[in-house]
């Protein structure tokens, strides 16, 4: 009898979060639910290389390893997206970042076009058994004011990001740190005067385009992709096409109650998606990066009692796709 955990999970990398100090029981929680890989998220990331070199030995003694780790402050910044007077400054630093990255033996990063990172309308809706859930109504979305001073329109914001890929990409194929890039949450048109880069399949194609390298991959958010519906494209068709050209670097897993323009996210269980039929596609596919649960709902007991619930779903069907796929 095979006893291996991982034995149909075919070339799946299960990863979840650890806190850049992780306590002992933090990493004690991936060891014990089986989850082999991990990211991180760590401000100023490239002027504490060391801190970040310790976690990744701590995590390798437990069996797990550190597959990626980004800086919000330059992988989400606002100076960066809408070319301010900082945006060589935080280049700068994005790129000092990679070679911290590359001398920790860290070699994907995440960034996404987000100068006001993740939109809600929000935090605590009710979902399934009164658990407190993310909830996005479009409609009220798009009263928000003009954040910026100024409406930015899209293409715009593609001369923003054609400029950063010409500063990045050289660095990124020097250090062979690959960037995968999110879509916007939600994947609306425009949110307080700000179009939004990456809200459809048409977009990645785009972005991967104006990089003309390898190195620039996804982040691909299954529930960005539900939340825009057939406006954001088929997701098992982009599963398959895009893992097959080799550009999905990260999955998260995540599912959401419809498509916009009023969702709220629920249990991997809870929502519109088959889970199994998309986890089938990855199979299918061959996928060979990371897959990470995101954004649990709330429920008593803390973080550790949604993310286990989570983490136990996933294994199980993706075990059970995998012993599907193998036998035919």
């Amino acid at each position: 009898m095979n006893t291996d955990p991982n034995s149909c999970y075919g070339s799946i990398k299960l990863s979840a979060y650890v806190p850049p100090e992780a306590a002992e029981e933090d990493i004690a929680f991936l060891a014990w639910t089986g989850i082999p890989y991990a990211y991180t998220w760590m401000g100023n990331l490239a002027e504490r290389q060391g801190e970040l070199a310790l976690l990744k030995k701590r995590l390798a003694e437990r069996g797990v390893t550190l597959y990626n780790a980004g800086d919000l402050g330059v992988a989400k910044s606002a100076n960066i997206h809408l070319a301010t007077e900082d945006r060589d400054r935080d280049i700068a630093r994005f790129n000092d970042m990679l070679r911290a990255l590359a001398k920790t033996g860290i070699f994907t990063t995440t960034f996404t076009w987000e100068p006001d990172h993740v939109w809600s309308t929000a935090a605590d809706a009710p979902g399934r058994g009164g658990a407190k859930v993310r909830m996005v109504d479009e409609r009220q979305l798009e009263t928000v004011p003009v954040k910026h001073g100024r409406i930015y329109e899209k293409d715009e914001l593609w001369e923003n990001f054609r400029y950063f890929m010409k500063k990045v990409i050289p660095v990124s194929e020097e250090t062979g740190v690959r960037l995968a890039l999110h879509p916007n949450d939600p994947p609306m048109p425009m949110i307080g005067g700000v179009a939004t880069l990456i809200n459809s399949a048409a977009d990645y194609r785009q972005a991967f385009d104006i990089a003309g390298s390898p190195n620039l991959g996804m982040e691909f958010c299954c529930g960005c992709w539900l939340e825009g519906g057939g406006r954001f494209g088929d997701i098992l068709e982009g599963v398959r096409t895009f893992v097959r050209e080799g550009r999905v670097f990260i999955t998260h897993l995540r599912n959401v109650s419809a498509p916009l323009p009023l969702f709220k996210e629920t249990f991997l269980d809870d929502g519109y998606m088959d889970i199994y039929a998309l986890i089938r596609a990855f199979f299918e596919a061959g996928y060979d990066g990371t897959m990470i649960f995101d954004h649990t709902p709330e429920v008593p007991g803390g973080n550790a009692v949604s993310a286990a619930y989570e983490i136990g779903y996933m294994k199980a069907v993706i075990n059970a796709a995998g012993h599907q796929y193998k036998a035919g």
